[in-house]
């Protein structure tokens, strides 16, 4: 736990920094993310002797990367999908032992990690409300927190044992009211017009959240390992801490287009 502690302490402040600066120094963070999480998620398989294409996934990092360095487009954004996708088929078509499992591990990767955490960069991207950028983080980790203490202290009612064992249906709740709680308060000091929006986006971001902190358990239950990696003292791997962000991001930039003009 204090590892932990200590941990978080130190990458805390870099995040808000990162954030805070945005632009090109945004975008150069997340593309690092985004080829340290593929490499992790890709090395868990070969675990169990699945060799996904790593130089396809870090590929389409990159072409990702080259895409959203201006305003993002949809147009862009499907040939980003269409070219991954052919990737890996043209490498099909000329290796000689062709997996499709390793092939449908690697667009999982693609999808999964790529297009998932690079929705941060959507709204960054996005000319309305791009404070709302921090909602991302705050949904997410608030969550993460409050599930945490609620959990430890409260947990009786396990909510997916056969997933992840220590997670509560308490936990989850508590959770839940805490990322609303958080989103409030950052959304009464920051932008005031959008407190409502903001609760809304913490209730759906917590939820979201969770399943993706859940959904990283599978994967990792069916790679047989308990973290992706060591990077972060205390949490694991990138993966292990963004997790919960590969789905909150999403929220909060399709919320934005839907329903904040």
């Amino acid at each position: 736990m204090f590892i932990r502690i200590i941990s978080a302490l130190f990458s805390i402040p870099l995040l808000i920094f990162v954030v805070f600066k945005g632009g090109f120094l945004l975008k150069i963070v997340v593309l690092i993310l985004a080829l340290k999480g593929i490499d992790e998620f890709y090395t868990a398989f070969h675990n169990i002797g699945i060799m996904p294409y790593k130089k396809i996934g870090f590929i389409s990092v990159l072409l990702m990367f080259v895409t959203t360095l201006t305003h993002t487009t949809m147009n862009l954004i499907i040939l980003w999908f269409f070219s991954s996708i052919l990737l890996v088929l043209l490498h099909n078509l000329f290796k000689k032992d062709a997996n499709v499992i390793a092939s449908s591990i690697t667009l999982i990767g693609i999808y999964y990690i790529v297009f998932f955490v690079y929705h941060i960069i959507f709204i960054e991207n996005y000319s309305n409300y791009h404070m709302l950028i921090w909602m991302v983080f705050i949904s997410a980790w608030a969550t993460d927190t409050f599930a945490y203490f609620t959990g430890y202290f409260l947990g009786s009612k396990k909510l997916c044992p056969n997933i992840s064992p220590k997670k509560t249906v308490e936990g989850a709740l508590g959770g839940i009211i805490g990322s609303v709680l958080s989103s409030f308060l950052f959304a009464y000091y920051v932008i005031p017009e959008l407190t409502v929006h903001c609760m809304i986006i913490g209730f759906i971001g917590s939820i979201l959240g969770q399943i993706g902190d859940l959904t990283a358990s599978i994967f990792k239950r069916q790679a047989g390992i308990k973290d992706y990696g060591k990077i972060m003292p205390g949490h694991g791997g990138i993966l292990d801490r963004f997790d919960s962000i590969l789905f909150t991001a999403p929220a909060v930039y399709y919320y934005m287009i839907l329903f904040i003009k």
